[in-house]
């Protein structure tokens, strides 16, 4: 299997080792519709099925890979089903942001000792392919963190799915891998999470955003980041701070019905290719004004992209210390404004585009007014 790998620093803080993203499950109403979106729209690849037709009755999901990125879109057959009510009181939206471990069982029982709410119990799953071990956790709101051990399994995803391939052409974008994962939680809920991860998980606390950092004329959020030890898994979690008018985190939470995750950031190594490439297929970005590219440069300092290319095409433009970054943002892929995209591409930069704070919650802000929720 294809997961993200990368030579891995040291590790030992972490509470148990964790190789990256294995993959992020949604449940939604129509899984073969929306299948076919990520298809179209943003270049997946379906490479494995389960429903009726491979012996699971109650539900159908379809398993998507471009790069090392990997969603699973579930449906439920039946408006009892858990799935289905998850879906009535959310909308689609994400339950499970999996991680690749080396030892499930392991992860599972220190995730548990050390204050974890236990989900779903270790279980070892095996086909003709081999045996995958999952275990599951639960976290902010309804979300699910599933622990994936994997080392012994050669089939297109895990016991219980059917290889199958994509009817239509499908044209990846160049989207690589999934670089970090946004959590909204109600006023009061960040610190805990954030303890959550660094007491549970042994993650580190990577840096802190205030409502001074993180502010315009009307609304305000406060944010931090949590990371693992090799850095492979970042978990910034937002919550809303006091503002004259309802803050894009208030408006997530009214239509979400409660703490979730907010948006997933995918990375690209030519921006300007995979965003042109969104752009003709009809994926809609959030607007910032052409006066954002008149100083930008003067903030940023030399890059290597034309500045008309990517004025042209609405991406953002961050430095720090380290390197430089770029990134856009999709609308909502729903009708509730609840989750959406971040492309970014990253130079060298390790940071989270602090510089475009202002002018994305600006763009954000148009938005609310015109749903009339700002």
């Amino acid at each position: 299997m294809d997961t993200i790998t990368k030579n891995k620093p040291d590790t030992h803080q972490d509470t148990f080792p964790i190789n990256g993203t294995d993959y992020i499950e949604f449940y939604v109403g129509n899984a073969k519709q929306a299948a076919h979106y990520y298809q179209s729209a943003f270049g997946f690849q379906l490479i494995a099925y389960r429903g009726p037709e491979t012996g699971t009755r109650d539900t159908a999901s379809y398993v998507l890979q471009q790069g090392k990125i990997r969603f699973v879109l579930t449906s439920a057959l039946s408006p009892g089903h858990e799935v289905a009510q998850h879906v009535l009181r959310h909308g689609d939206g994400v339950k499970v942001l999996a991680l690749w471990v080396d030892d499930a069982r392991d992860a599972f029982k220190k995730a548990v000792e050390r204050g974890a709410k236990a989900a779903i119990e270790p279980q070892t799953l095996e086909d003709d392919h081999g045996q995958v071990t999952v275990a599951s956790i639960h976290t902010y709101g309804e979300t699910l963190h599933t622990f994936v051990e994997r080392n012994q399994y050669k089939g297109a995803f895990m016991p219980g799915f059917q290889a199958k391939e994509s009817l239509m052409k499908v044209e990846p974008i160049g989207l690589k891998y999934v670089d970090h994962c946004v959590g909204n939680v109600e006023l009061g809920g960040m610190n805990k999470w954030v303890e959550f991860y660094q007491e549970v998980m042994g993650f580190k606390l990577l840096v802190t955003f205030d409502d001074k950092d993180i502010s315009t004329k009307y609304t305000a959020l406060m944010s931090k980041v949590v990371s693992n030890g090799n850095g492979f898994i970042k978990f910034p979690i937002n919550e809303p701070a006091q503002g004259l008018k309802k803050s894009q985190i208030e408006e997530y939470l009214d239509y979400y019905r409660g703490a979730g995750v907010q948006h997933i950031a995918v990375a690209t190594d030519d921006i300007i290719h995979t965003v042109d490439e969104l752009r003709r297929r009809g994926v809609e970005f959030l607007y910032v004004p052409d006066t954002y590219y008149e100083t930008v440069l003067e903030r940023v300092g030399k890059i290597n992209e034309d500045l008309l290319e990517l004025k042209r095409l609405n991406i953002l433009i961050d430095r720090d210390e380290e390197g430089y970054l770029l990134q856009i943002f999709t609308k909502p892929v729903q009708d509730r404004p609840t989750v959406f995209y971040e492309i970014i591409q990253r130079e060298g930069a390790r940071s989270f585009g602090k510089g475009n704070f202002k002018a994305l919650f600006e763009a954000i802000e148009r938005e609310q007014e015109l749903r009339g929720t700002l």
